[in-house]
């Protein structure tokens, strides 16, 4: 286990994916196609050391804080969105594990490079206890690096006969599950999120918790209680985790737009280029505007992180909603954005030449992620504020 580690900076970290580029963008077409990121790509990010940024120090990894996420996350989504989202599915599902008991931790991270798929929701998992643990049978949908990963952090549901049924949640081996290659998808294709299934799986007692001890942050490890990557709530972790993945994709659309703006006319009409028709103006300055937007609320999601991990102070409910309802905004500023960017781009962009198209397909389906949505998530930070319930224990 590595004692000390010379741990990047942000800076270092977007240098790292800047460099990397070529490749992920010389194999973003081939990972769409294949429904999977291709190995080039993976092996890229892992020389980076994309997928140690929330791992302990103690392991090797770099324990980043929230606008380090972000601004890596943004930089990979730049190049290929399924390429980011795979690195930050590994993320949350890393720091997850953070939380469990150190012994578990030590066989999981024994390589600082280990990748991690999760679940949050038990999808049709069901659970009994048996003998020393318990006993898992069902299948798991849409689990975004499920290809490339070592373990999956899975979630069921415990049918305790002496008790009420409850979810818990614990890390296993890619190895002991089944791999149903169902990702046939309109958009995030690249990221493989292939269905799993446990068989009559045997989970030992210690890698076992509670799921609202998860959610709730709740650590079972010793070695991680002083850390201030862990004093935030999952979900506000997730958000902050995940929200500059949209920023990104946004970003590669506009700035193919601009490519191809030099030259381009508005066909059917007398004006000699776009550039200079007046509603080319007034749209994609609304649509900058937006971007901007967006920018200013992944921006506060992660500094509100990042300023209650290093004050430890408790986390407000409000500020919980309002971590929600701030991916949710950015998300729907950038769907606004690069919608009117891709309206904007003509009939020629649907080539697949022009990675126009396919980007705005990604980040469609991006945000049709139950915690991505943003109708959902203004709803439970207005419920909040008017005093209601949340009406959910993912906050």
């Amino acid at each position: 286990m590595p004692t000390s580690i010379n741990v990047p900076t942000q800076e270092e970290l977007v240098r790292r994916v800047r460099d990397i580029a070529p490749v992920i963008r010389a194999t973003a077409e081939w990972s769409s196609e294949n429904r999977r990121l291709h190995d080039d790509a993976l092996r890229a990010l892992t020389e980076a050391g994309v997928f140690r940024m929330r791992i302990p120090v103690r392991y090797g990894g770099y324990e980043s804080d929230a606008r380090t996420m972000v601004a890596v996350s943004d930089e990979i989504a730049q190049i290929d969105g399924s390429a980011a989202w795979v690195a930050v599915c590994s993320w949350v599902a890393t720091w997850g594990l953070g939380l469990f008991p150190d012994e578990v931790q030590d066989e999981v991270f024994a390589d600082p490079d280990v990748q991690v798929c999760t679940t949050i929701g038990p999808g049709s998992a069901t659970a009994v206890p048996v003998d020393g643990g318990i006993l898992v049978n069902g299948t798991w949908p849409c689990i975004s690096g499920a290809l490339s990963s070592r373990y999956q952090q899975i979630g069921a549901i415990l049918l305790d006969p002496n008790g009420q049924p409850y979810p818990v949640m614990g890390p296993v081996l890619m190895s002991d599950l089944e791999i149903t290659d169902n990702w046939h998808t309109t958009g995030f294709r690249g990221t493989g999120s292939v269905a799993t299934t446990a068989r009559d799986l045997f989970i030992p007692q210690e890698r076992i918790l509670p799921a609202p001890m998860v959610v709730n942050s709740q650590s079972a490890s010793k070695l991680n209680a002083g850390t201030a990557m862990y004093r935030t709530p999952f979900i506000s972790m997730g958000a902050a985790s995940t929200v500059g993945v949209a920023i990104g994709m946004a970003k590669s659309i506009r700035d193919t737009f601009f490519e191809r703006l030099p030259g381009r006319k508005i066909t059917y009409t007398e004006y000699p280029s776009m550039s200079e028709a007046p509603v080319t103006h007034l749209r994609i300055a609304e649509a900058m505007m937006k971007l901007d937007e967006a920018e200013f609320h992944a921006q506060r999601l992660a500094a509100t992180v990042d300023a209650k991990c290093a004050s430890g102070d408790e986390w407000e409910l409000l500020e919980r909603g309002r971590s929600r309802a701030d991916e949710g905004a950015a998300v729907r500023l950038v769907r606004e954005a690069t919608d009117t960017f891709a309206l904007a781009s003509g009939g020629s962009s649907a080539y697949t030449s022009v990675p126009i198209q396919r980007v705005v397909n990604d980040l469609h389906t991006f945000s049709l992620h139950a915690m991505m949505n943003p109708d959902v998530n203004a709803e439970t930070y207005g419920r909040i504020l008017c005093g209601a319930d949340p009406n959910t224990y993912y906050i």
